[in-house]
């Protein structure tokens, strides 16, 4: 017995790595966030939604796709404030999510509250207000980040791309794909792809990057949201 410090512990010989060794240690694991699915190559395509500073992302798709999100933000922790004028569809999720707590809330257009957001409690809010969504009263803030799901490429929608950090987009028509590669600086293969994505695909792109993503839902997803879709 050593006073004060308890019991000598066993004696074995250190582990040493070299140096020149140390690239080996690396993990396939991307930054903290929402698994949203695999890229190209297999690997998790991983969205980091709770951040210290506003985050605005715009979303180009499907319902099926906004809902899986929302889910896998719920499960990190993030409170999930829904703006839409469609609640039916997103009660399901607000009843499923939280265990019995509740981490999903619905509300009206225009009628969402503060939602207090803190490093200890993030939130996400989407927006899920159709072709022409209004100004939203409760904006992208430290640690509240805002997704904005829009059916289809709309007269809001240059605005939305220009103030967004990040941009989804799924299977569009040729002419929205071009007006979207013009918008986003895509290059030509990008833009004659996004006509032929597959349900559940999703282009996410910032002005300087672009990542191809395969969403696909779990079990508990499929079950609750079905097979993934494009078209609601």
């Amino acid at each position: 017995m050593r006073g004060g410090f308890g019991l000598v512990g066993p004696r074995r010989e250190r582990h040493v790595v070299p140096a020149v060794d140390l690239y080996l240690l690396s993990l396939p694991v991307g930054d903290d966030g929402v698994v949203i699915g695999v890229d190209a190559e297999g690997r998790p395509a991983v969205l980091g939604v709770n951040r210290p500073t506003p985050y605005e992302v715009t979303l180009i798709g499907g319902l099926w796709t906004a809902q899986v999100l929302a889910l896998r933000a719920a499960a990190t922790g993030a409170r999930v404030a829904v703006e839409t004028g469609r609640g039916h569809v997103w009660s399901g999720l607000a009843q499923a999510a939280g265990g019995g707590q509740q981490c999903v809330t619905l509300h009206d257009v225009g009628r969402v509250p503060p939602q207090g957001a803190s490093a200890g409690s993030p939130v996400l809010v989407i927006r899920d207000c159709g072709m022409r969504p209004p100004r939203g009263r409760v904006v992208a803030g430290p640690w509240q980040s805002v997704l904005t799901l829009l059916p289809y490429l709309s007269p809001t929608a240059p605005r939305l791309l220009q103030q967004s950090s990040l941009v989804g987009v799924q299977r569009v028509s040729p002419d929205e794909a071009e007006q979207i590669g013009r918008l986003m600086g895509l290059p030509r293969p990008a833009v004659d792809s996004l006509p032929t994505l597959g349900d559940g695909v999703t282009l996410w792109c910032t002005p300087r990057d672009r990542q191809f993503v395969m969403t696909q839902g779990t079990e508990a997803e499929t079950g609750l949201f079905g097979a993934a879709r494009r078209i609601d």
